[in-house]
């Protein structure tokens, strides 16, 4: 496997982005990649999504209405997963878990096997999968644009979107890309993952 100080993530070689020009700038590029891939790797185990309706009713232990507020989001995912299609927009993720499960990651794994649903290629590898490769400290945040941009995601102490490092060299984007498909290739698909490991559990306490 790519080890991750091959990367080269050198934060002086990007542009660090705050939050709004981050968002404005993944907009400005996500719809310009046709015939491409996006990989996306997800490691830490807590975030907090103010703003995002479901999470925000997990958050005050509302799990009920958290769940069908998941349920909500299916006419936007057939749509996103219709406008990829079109594109020939491949998504593919890599979602990092550890056992027990936090709070966080029992209500991300309901959305992401939603979005596993409408196409999005998910997999999920276990704490095991990378302990080699966190010597340094733990994995960052990844997600790649086609073959040209990569971001370094960056949240701040609670765990908030606090922005990115854009890094638009394609080697560095190609090394990227192919760390994550590594991790991916030794994943678990979600959906059985989810079947199997978090559909029986009961509600869990405020996020």
């Amino acid at each position: 496997m790519l080890g991750l100080e091959t990367i080269g993530l050198d934060p002086a070689q990007g542009e660090t982005l705050p939050l709004a020009a981050y968002r404005e700038d993944f907009r400005s590029r996500q719809w310009t990649i046709d015939g491409q891939d996006s990989w996306k790797l997800e490691r830490q185990q807590e975030f907090k999504e103010p703003g995002f309706p479901s999470w925000e009713a997990f958050s005050r232990g509302d799990w009920e209405t958290a769940m069908r507020l998941v349920e909500g989001e299916r006419d936007w995912l057939r749509e996103f997963a219709r406008e990829n299609d079109e594109r020939g927009i491949s998504l593919f993720r890599v979602r990092v878990v550890e056992q027990p499960l936090a709070p966080y990651l029992q209500w991300e794994l309901h959305l992401l096997r939603l979005r596993a649903e409408y196409g999005e290629r998910i997999r999920v590898v276990g704490p095991e999968r990378i302990r080699e490769l966190e010597a340094e400290g733990p994995l960052p945040e990844l997600l790649t644009l086609g073959d040209h941009t990569v971001y370094k995601i960056r949240y701040d102490d609670q765990g908030i979107l606090d922005g990115a490092v854009r890094f638009v060299d394609p080697r560095v984007t190609a090394r990227c890309r192919d760390f994550t498909r590594d991790l991916y290739e030794c994943g678990e698909d979600v959906i059985p993952y989810f079947d199997r490991e978090v559909a029986h559990l009961p509600a869990p306490g405020p996020g």
